[in-house]
């Protein structure tokens, strides 16, 4: 076979050199003159059958290791597609995220950005615009379920609705907590699976009109609630999915609605109490706050002031309208500095502390009104 090879490439006015080692074949072909050209074009398909025979040979000889090599290159294939292995992305690159199961590690429906650079346009800023839309299931409904918690020394609702991944306002809802500020140590309370809030059905409502109300979805409520019509009864109690307490009532029960009228400390709490003046058991329908004369007197919340007066008792006085039901009085004051009709921004100015009316010493009296009837300011100040 070397020997027809030779031949024909001297037609050819080649120099070849040829080993006889058959474990190893050798040649090398060189042009040799003027007649290279003709002679390959006569004998060129002569040549090429020699060295198919070649190449058919060496096959025939070595055709163990590459089937092995084949092998090899099928198994890896095969790892690469189930997620076994991941090629390195090199260690200059601008950018590698590794895609992993699991809580916190993405997933392997993630794309997988492998080199980004950022100082080019369309760099990572454009990778990261096309996003990836989230498993149906992340999002289909959920029926309603809980676990449980018992409180701990020094647990605050806040934090113990972040560490479950849920608002506060769900779980205040969910535990029927009107007072945030008084939960005891030991007391159980109810986790739900997801976040929302509790609605009382009132008459006329239908589940769409609740569902529009809060933001939520008609499928939503039903399935939280295995409800299997869209028929309700007045009085019913509903789990609404995604729903927000109002922001006024959620500051009621955390007792931050209000801020603090003046600089001070209590001298008389709300509730029954021996008159100074009488010796005679009575209620006292706010806080008295003793400050320095002259302190400055600031609106509790915002609002509109309903009235300024006088009064024998309370002495230089206004009085405050807010919303949700809410009304603010400031008495024993030594000047008014708002007039009735004015709009007033949480902390203005308006009076100064004194000893006006019915008095023993210069305080401020802070009542809050809810509805028309008295609460303890104590439970709504920051």
């Amino acid at each position: 076979m070397f020997g027809e090879a030779a031949s024909h490439c001297k037609s050819l006015n080649f120099g070849i050199k040829l080993s006889r080692n058959t474990a190893s074949p050798r040649f090398v072909l060189r042009p040799g003159g003027a007649g290279f050209t003709a002679g390959y074009f006569t004998s060129v398909h002569k040549v090429e059958r020699v060295l198919a025979r070649l190449l058919l040979e060496t096959l025939r000889k070595n055709s163990g290791a590459i089937l092995r090599l084949l092998m090899v290159v099928c198994l890896f294939q095969g790892a690469m597609s189930f997620g076994l292995f991941t090629p390195s992305t090199g260690g200059n690159s601008a950018l590698k995220t590794a895609v992993q199961g699991g809580v916190g590690g993405g997933s392997t429906v993630d794309a997988v950005v492998t080199e980004v650079n950022i100082s080019e346009p369309g760099g990572i800023s454009s990778s990261l615009e096309t996003g990836v839309l989230e498993p149906e299931s992340f999002s289909k409904p959920r029926m309603l379920l809980y676990s449980s918690y018992t409180i701990k020394k020094g647990d605050i609702i806040g934090d113990l609705a972040g560490g479950f991944g849920l608002s506060q306002d769900t779980l205040l809802s969910a535990n029927g907590i009107k007072n945030s500020r008084l939960i005891q140590i030991g007391q159980v309370l109810r986790i739900p699976n997801q976040d929302g809030i509790f609605y009382t059905v009132k008459k006329g409502d239908t589940i769409a009109a609740i569902a529009e109300k809060y933001q939520s979805g008609s499928d939503e409520i039903r399935i939280a609630n295995e409800l299997f019509s869209d028929t309700v009864k007045s009085g019913e109690t509903l789990f609404i999915p995604g729903a927000r307490m109002d922001w006024v009532e959620r500051q009621e029960i955390n007792g931050d609605l209000f801020i603090w009228p003046t600089a001070g400390y209590i001298t008389s709490p709300y509730g029954y109490r021996k008159s100074p003046f009488t010796g005679i058991r009575q209620f006292h329908s706010g806080l008295d706050i003793g400050s320095a004369e002259g302190t400055a007197v600031r609106a509790a919340m915002s609002g509109r002031v309903h009235s300024v007066g006088w009064d024998p008792i309370l002495g230089n006085y206004a009085v405050i309208n807010h919303h949700s039901g809410y009304r603010t009085m400031y008495g024993h004051m030594s000047v008014v500095r708002v007039k009735s009709g004015a709009y007033v921004g949480t902390g203005e100015r308006i009076g100064n502390v004194g000893s006006t009316g019915l008095s023993t010493g210069p305080h401020l009296h802070f009542t809050v009104y809810k509805s028309g009837i008295t609460v303890n300011p104590r439970t709504l100040m920051k």
